[in-house]
C-alpha cells in the first residue's frame, strides 16, 4: 500500500513539473516572439546589424522555446530531437547574421545609437526576465539545458548591443555596431556547436535504446 501511494505520489509530482515546464515555456515564447517584431523593427529603422542580430536570435528563441514545450513529456528519443533541431537552427542564423554583416560592410550607414541603446536595454530586461523563469528548470534534462542555453547567451547578446551603442556615440562610426554583429554571430556558432555536440549522442542512444 505504502509503495503504491509513493508511486502514485511520484507520478503527480512528474506531471506537476512538466505542467510547471510547459507554463515557463510557454511565457518565455511569447516574450522572446513580442521582442523579435519590437527590435528587427527598431534595427532596420536604425540601420544597425547588432540590434538585427539579437532580435533575429529573439526569433530562433521563441522557435526554440516551441520545441521544447513540444518536447515536454514526450520521452529521451524526442527531448534530444528537439534539442539536436535547436542547434541546426541556432546555426542556420549563424549563417543568416553573418551575410547581413557582411552586406553592412559593403552597403552600412552609420547606426542610430539611441534607438540601439533604448531597444537594447528592453531586450535585456526581457531576457532577464526569461532566464530567471527558466533558471529553476536549467539542470532537469537536455531539453531544458539547451533552452537555458539559448537564453543565457541572449542576455550576453543584449549586453554586447549596449556596449555596441556606446561605441556608436562616441566615435559616430559603425564599426562598434559591425562588431558586435559578428561577436553575436560567433556566439550563435559556439552555441550551435555546444548543442548539436550534446544532442546528437543522446539521440543516436535514445534511437538505438528503441530499436533494441
Amino acid at each position: 500500500m505504502d509503495h503504491c501511494c509513493g508511486h502514485k505520489r511520484q507520478e503527480l509530482e512528474a506531471l506537476a513539473l512538466h505542467s510547471a515546464q510547459r507554463r515557463v515555456l510557454a511565457a518565455v515564447l511569447i516574450v522572446n516572439l513580442a521582442m523579435f517584431f519590437i527590435e528587427f523593427g527598431a534595427g532596420i529603422v536604425a540601420h544597425s546589424s547588432a540590434l538585427q542580430a539579437d532580435a533575429v536570435d529573439m526569433l530562433g528563441d521563441a522557435i526554440v522555446y516551441g520545441l521544447s514545450l513540444w518536447a515536454v513529456n514526450r520521452g529521451a528519443r524526442w527531448e534530444a530531437g528537439a534539442a539536436l533541431a535547436k542547434g541546426l537552427l541556432i546555426l542556420a542564423f549563424f549563417v543568416f547574421i553573418v551575410v547581413e554583416v557582411f552586406s553592412k560592410l559593403i552597403h552600412g550607414v552609420p547606426p542610430s545609437s539611441g534607438l540601439m541603446l533604448g531597444f537594447g536595454a528592453i531586450a535585456l530586461v526581457a531576457n532577464l526576465v526569461c532566464l530567471a523563469l527558466l533558471w529553476r528548470f536549467r539542470s532537469l534534462n537536455i531539453n531544458m539545458k539547451s533552452t537555458f542555453e539559448c537564453s543565457r547567451n541572449d542576455v550576453t547578446a543584449n549586453i554586447g548591443v549596449l556596449v555596441a551603442a556606446g561605441g556608436v556615440a562616441l566615435t559616430g562610426s559603425g564599426w562598434p555596431d559591425i562588431a558586435a554583429g559578428a561577436v553575436i554571430a560567433l556566439l550563435f556558432l559556439k552555441s550551435a556547436l555546444g548543442v548539436i555536440g550534446e544532442a546528437w549522442p543522446a539521440w543516436r542512444a535514445a534511437v538505438k535504446y528503441l530499436r533494441n
